[in-house]
């Protein structure tokens, strides 16, 4: 894909939203198995018996689909160079399965680098949300961005 979006481009404020994604039963299950196999992830019967009375996604699997609306929303679209992590994860409420969910990111800062000119950092909130507008994830962090110029050396 060709950029579309370089560093200057996120300005504190700035929102991006996403089209939404919906999980199945099947889905929960299938990723639980491999990566998250306790009973409330795996087992719908089982399930039942638990705090959460029911199959719900693990968060990790919300983590994964979040950041597959961020590529498929801005991402893909971008200069960006990676990301030294995240500052904050919740998950705030359980994914069940046919919950569809959609993400609305925010820019809360932009940096330059003071040691690479053409790059930046972007301080991010991500919010994903089910159905019923409810916030089921947040996570903040930074992602780096090249700079569509890059800034020139101060003159001495």
């Amino acid at each position: 894909m060709a950029v579309k979006y370089y560093w200057e481009d996120f300005t504190p404020g700035r929102v991006f939203e996403t089209p939404a994604h919906t999980l199945s039963a099947e889905d929960i299950v299938r990723f639980a198995r491999e990566y998250d196999p306790q009973t409330f992830h795996t087992d719908a019967e089982a399930a039942r018996a638990t705090p959460f009375g029911g199959l719900i996604a693990s968060g990790w699997q919300t983590c994964g689909i979040t950041m597959r609306l961020m590529c498929d929303g801005y991402l893909l679209e971008t200069s960006c160079a990676g990301s030294p992590g995240l500052e904050e994860l919740r998950w705030l409420k359980p994914v069940r399965p046919g919950d569809t969910l959609r993400l609305k990111t925010t820019v809360i800062e932009s940096t330059p680098s003071g040691k690479q000119a053409n790059r930046g950092t972007v301080l991010f909130s991500w919010e994903t949300f089910n159905q019923n507008g409810e916030l089921v994830l947040s996570m903040r962090g930074r992602q780096l961005f090249l700079r569509r110029e890059p800034a020139m050396p101060a003159s001495t």
